[in-house]
């Protein structure tokens, strides 16, 4: 798999069937539950840190810090390696419609569309139930945009 070529299942096109393929989706809604914890606690970390530097005055804007510094976090970390640190940890990555990494456009939107729905209790269920139902275990996010989180190959 190289970042370069946008090339992670060579020679064909799509995500992973699946059924016929099913080790590219085996305990993903599990390792993503682990992954959201590790990188929530990273992000925690950075907001403290955040807060430290700006003499605690960070903390009468904690809110938007904190939305600021986990969007930044997702966004660049999915650009730059189709997965966040907890995501890697876990051994899962971010997948396009096409088998292939996200662009930096895609990378974006599924961040600030997944903000969105943690912000709100009606579509994090719905995730965490698509998550835990569908074939792929794609959240909302990911049938939104057509994308899918697949164990690394």
């Amino acid at each position: 798999m190289t970042m370069m070529s946008r090339t992670v299942f060579p020679g064909r096109t799509g995500l992973p069937d699946p059924e016929d393929e099913a080790e590219f989706y085996a305990d993903v809604p599990l390792k993503r539950l682990i992954a959201w914890i590790v990188d929530t606690v990273l992000i925690a970390i950075l907001v403290v840190l955040g807060v430290v530097l700006t003499l605690f005055t960070g903390l009468f804007f904690l809110p938007v810090l904190w939305l600021t510094v986990s969007l930044v976090y997702r966004g660049l970390t999915i650009i730059r390696f189709s997965a966040t640190p907890g995501m890697r940890l876990m051994g899962i990555e971010l997948m396009d419609k096409d088998g292939a990494p996200l662009s930096p456009i895609e990378a974006w939107a599924h961040t600030g569309i997944y903000a969105m729905s943690v912000a709100f209790v009606f579509p994090q269920l719905i995730s965490l139930a698509t998550m835990a139902a569908a074939p792929r275990g794609q959240s909302l996010t990911d049938m939104l945009l057509g994308t899918a989180m697949v164990n690394r190959s």
